[in-house]
């Protein structure tokens, strides 16, 4: 087979998911950034909500990255799974490139039809509030998680 047909997340898919994320930040009371990735890493939507700090910027892009590179959620394990310890989880993000590998929870692959057509990061709350953001807007738009 030379060609195969490939489903792409759209600017407006990437929007409905990021309003959907911006909702559920302000239900939780706090200011996140959302970046929202294709499947090769390209930004589609970032927004910094009023009252985010900067550097959440880079954290969110990066976990979107890492979520679509590796197609699961981010975690402190590596890329096949296993656990790794802070000097591997280190190593593994200077190898990558520090804009391309994180091990901080908060982004997650937007999954479709067992394709993967993109990647979610949010970054500006605990761990669990940038997981649960991340989630409501991948299910937002009926992907898996």
């Amino acid at each position: 087979m030379l060609f195969v047909s490939s489903q792409r997340l759209t600017t407006t898919g990437a929007k409905e998911m990021l309003a959907a994320a911006i909702t559920k930040a302000e239900e939780i009371g706090i200011a996140v950034t959302v970046a929202i990735v294709d499947s090769g890493g390209h930004m589609l939507v970032l927004e910094r909500m009023d009252g985010g700090r900067f550097h959440t910027v880079h954290s969110s892009t990066t976990k979107a990255v890492t979520a679509s590179s590796n197609k699961r959620p981010t975690t402190t394990k590596g890329a096949q799974g296993q656990d790794l310890d802070t000097l591997h989880a280190i190593g593994l993000s200077l190898a990558a490139g520090a804009q391309r590998w994180t091990a901080m929870e908060g982004g997650y692959p937007i999954i479709v039809e067992g394709e993967c057509l993109g990647g979610i990061g949010v970054s500006g709350g605990d761990w669990q509030q940038d997981q649960d953001i991340a989630t409501a807007a991948v299910k937002a738009v009926g992907a898996s998680i």
